[in-house]
C-alpha cells in the first residue's frame, strides 16, 4: 500500500522532532499504522536550515502554499503558531481536501468553530493532541478513553514555565523577577514571556479541553486569565506552612446552579493561581511538567503526567495524529471521532444550556493575605464583615508582629482560609475591608482548590 505522505509547514523545535521520530521508529510506525508515513514536502523560510535537517530525504519550499497545492500530499502538518498566517493555511489546506494536523493551540482556542466546520463540510480530519501539554495523550483521553463518562471537572499544570517559576520560587524562597529572569537565561520562558506568565497558553489549553470536556463550542473570549506576576514569596510560604502549594491551574468544571448561593448551571473556564493541597499529586508535579486532573461521573478521578513541551515529546504527539489519519483516511467521515468528542450538530445547543458562566459566580475557596495594623479588635472586624457576606472561614493564622515587620513593628499579617464561596459575594465583602483604616495595604487573594470530588 502506498505510504501516507505528509507535507510539513514549519519545521523548527517540533518539525524537527517530528521527522527524526518518524525516520528513527518508522517500522514500529508502519506497523502500527498498517501503511508507511512518509514526509514528502517541508515548507520553511528558512530553506537552508530546512535541508540541513532532511537532507535529501524530502523536498524543501519557501512557500508553504507549494506544499497545500501538490496534490501528492495526503496529510498537512501545521507548525507554525500564531493565530495569523496559520489559519489561512489551515483553511486552504481543508479546502484543498488535505487532513491537517496542528499543535496550534492558540488557533484552535479563538478560531477553532470555524476550522472544525470547514473541516466538516469537506470530510477532512483536523487533529490537534500536540496543541495541550505536549507528549500527553490528554485529548485522546478526553475524546475517546473517557466516553462513557460525564466530566465533572478538569484541572491542569498545563504551563511549563509557569511551573517552573513556582517551584523555584517555593525552593528557593526569591520573589517572581528573580526566578523569571533564571528561567530566561535556562531557557525556560522565551525572551518575551507574557503569554506564559499571563495566563493566556493555559487558557489557550483550558479552552479546548472545556470544549471536548463538556461538548460546547471553544469560547477563549468568555474564559477568566489570571498569571502569576503577582505572586510573592511570602504567600508560598504561607502556602506551605498551612499544608498546600501554589499552582497556576487551568480549571474547567461543571457547576450545577444552587438557589441558596444565587448561582445558575453552567460551565466554569478559567485560569490563576491556586492553593491545592500538599498531599494531592498535582500539587507534587515540579519544574517544568505538566500533569492534568480529569475527574468523571463514572472513574472517578484520573491523573495524567509528563513533558508538557520540547521536541521530541510534542513530535509524539503529532505523530500520534498522524498514525490516527492513517489508519482512518479512507473511512467514513461519519465513523471518525469527532473533532470536539461530541457530535458537531449538538455543541450550540449545549453551549446555550450550559454557558460560561462569569466570574462572579463562580463558587470556590479563598486564601486571604492582610496587612492589618497590630490593635485590639481588628480580627473582629474583618470576621464579622465575611460573616455577614455569609462567608464561611476554614482556618485563621495571625502572624507575630515582630515576625512580619522586625522588632517593634506595629503592623502583621492576617491570613485567613474560607469554606467555598460566590465570587461575587467574596468581592462585595473585600471590599468592605479593603475600606477599613486598619487595613494597611491591597488584600492579597488567592483562590483554593482541594480537587478530592
Amino acid at each position: 500500500m502506498k505510504p501516507i505522505q505528509v507535507g510539513l509547514l514549519g519545521i523548527g523545535t517540533v518539525g524537527s522532532g517530528v521527522f527524526n521520530v518518524l525516520s528513527r521508529n518508522q517500522e514500529e510506525i508502519r506497523r502500527r499504522a498498517g501503511r508507511g508515513i512518509e514526509i514528502a514536502c517541508v515548507a520553511d523560510l528558512d530553506t537552508a536550515r530546512a535541508r540541513s535537517i532532511v537532507g535529501e530525504n524530502a523536498r524543501v519550499v519557501g512557500d508553504a502554499r507549494e506544499v497545500i497545492a501538490n496534490p501528492e500530499i495526503d496529510i498537512v502538518v501545521e507548525l507554525i503558531g500564531g493565530y495569523g498566517i496559520a489559519k489561512q493555511l489551515v483553511l486552504e489546506a481543508i479546502a484543498a481536501g488535505k487532513h491537517v494536523v496542528t499543535a496550534n493551540k492558540a488557533l484552535l482556542a479563538v478560531h477553532g468553530t470555524e476550522i472544525f466546520k470547514a473541516a466538516a463540510e469537506k470530510g477532512a480530519v483536523v487533529a490537534y493532541e500536540a496543541a495541550v501539554a505536549g507528549g500527553i495523550p490528554i485529548i485522546k483521553a478526553l475524546r475517546e478513553g473517557l466516553a462513557a463518562n460525564q466530566i465533572q471537572w478538569v484541572a491542569g499544570i498545563i504551563n511549563g514555565t509557569t511551573n517552573f517559576i513556582l517551584s523555584e520560587m517555593r525552593d528557593k524562597g526569591l520573589d517572581f523577577d528573580v526566578v523569571l529572569k533564571e528561567a530566561q537565561a535556562l531557557g525556560y520562558a522565551e525572551a518575551d514571556p507574557t503569554f506564559d506568565i499571563e495566563g493566556v497558553d493555559a487558557a489557550h489549553k483550558a479552552t479546548i479541553m472545556s470544549a471536548i470536556a463538556f461538548g460546547i463550542p471553544v469560547q477563549f473570549d468568555k474564559a477568566y486569565v489570571e498569571g502569576i506576576t503577582k505572586l510573592s514569596a511570602v504567600d508560598i510560604r504561607y502556602a506551605e506552612q498551612l499544608g498546600y502549594r501554589i499552582k497556576l491551574l487551568g480549571i474547567a468544571k461543571r457547576r450545577q446552579g444552587d438557589a441558596t448561593k444565587r448561582t445558575p448551571d453552567g460551565v466554569e473556564l478559567r485560569v490563576h493561581p491556586a492553593l491545592v493541597p500538599a498531599k494531592r499529586l498535582i500539587a507534587n508535579v515540579e519544574g517544568a511538567m505538566n500533569a492534568v486532573v480529569v475527574h468523571g461521573d463514572a472513574v472517578g478521578t484520573t491523573l495524567y503526567y509528563g513533558k508538557g513541551a520540547g521536541s521530541e515529546p510534542t513530535a509524539s504527539a503529532v505523530i500520534a495524529d498522524l498514525v490516527d489519519i492513517t489508519r482512518l483516511i479512507e473511512a467514513d467521515p461519519a465513523h471518525r471521532v469527532p473533532p470536539l468528542a461530541f457530535q458537531s450538530h449538538t455543541l450550540r445547543e449545549a453551549g446555550q444550556e450550559l454557558p460560561v458562566l462569569p466570574m462572579a459566580d463562580v463558587v470556590t475557596s479563598y486564601y486571604l493575605r492582610i496587612r492589618v495594623a497590630d490593635e485590639a479588635g481588628v480580627l473582629a472586624k474583618i470576621t464579622g464583615i465575611l460573616a455577614g457576606a455569609g462567608i464561611s472561614i476554614d482556618a485563621v493564622l495571625q502572624r507575630e508582629a515582630d515576625e512580619v515587620g522586625g522588632e517593634g513593628s506595629t503592623q502583621t499579617d492576617l491570613i485567613i482560609l474560607t469554606h467555598d464561596t460566590r465570587e461575587g459575594d467574596m468581592d462585595a465583602a473585600l471590599a468592605q475591608i479593603q475600606g477599613l483604616p486598619t487595613v494597611l495595604a491591597s488584600i492579597t487573594r488567592i483562590r483554593k482548590e482541594e480537587l478530592n470530588n
